[in-house]
């Protein structure tokens, strides 16, 4: 564990490295913790992106099969959690798109029989307009205004330089904005 908080050398403390370090010498419990402490954030931004709590709920235990197995290529430079958000959007994304592909290949009896569950909200003309943006807006808006991420944590975990996340937020909002007013008009 010393060594893990040498490696962390000048960066903010990081609790979540004593863990990583715990598991990746064997430890497996050491992967529950961050799992346990983790697993609420990760499966709301799966939501804001998929907007389906089923979908949503399998996207999370997606994300922390791909974090367990590639748990040792993290690699420090940033959070344990800006990493995690990072492959939480990447691998929500991807649910999304193969959720799209496997959609028209349903029979139109099994479509009728589960249709979709969208993301609960107290105003149905938000969760309309959310439902008509791209995943990339969902990803944005979700991680600076449910996660209340900064701009610069959101970059990080979006893969972009800190102007490029202001500026996808701005486009995002601004696409929000616009659905929202047409289905509240």
């Amino acid at each position: 564990m010393a060594d893990a908080l040498d490696r962390a050398g000048t960066q903010i403390f990081d609790e979540d490295i004593l863990f990583i370090e715990r598991f990746l010498a064997g430890d497996v419990e050491a992967f529950d913790v961050l799992y346990q402490k983790h697993y609420p954030r990760v499966l709301a931004l799966a939501t804001g992106i998929l907007l389906n709590p089923d979908e949503s709920i399998d996207a999370t235990q997606e994300i922390f099969t791909v974090v367990y197995r590639k748990l040792h290529e993290f690699d420090r430079k940033s959070r344990f959690t800006t990493w995690l958000y990072r492959v939480a959007v990447n691998r929500s994304i991807q649910h999304a798109r193969s959720r799209a592909r496997h959609r028209h290949q349903l029979p139109l009896s099994d479509a009728l029989e589960h249709p979709a569950q969208p993301m609960p909200s107290s105003d149905p003309a938000v969760r309309i307009a959310m439902e008509r943006l791209a995943l990339d807006d969902r990803a944005a808006l979700t991680l600076f205004y449910w996660d209340e991420l900064s701009l610069n944590e959101m970059a990080e975990s979006l893969g972009c330089t800190p102007n490029a996340a202001k500026t996808r937020l701005f486009r995002a909002r601004e696409r929000f904005r616009s659905a929202y007013e047409e289905v509240s008009a």
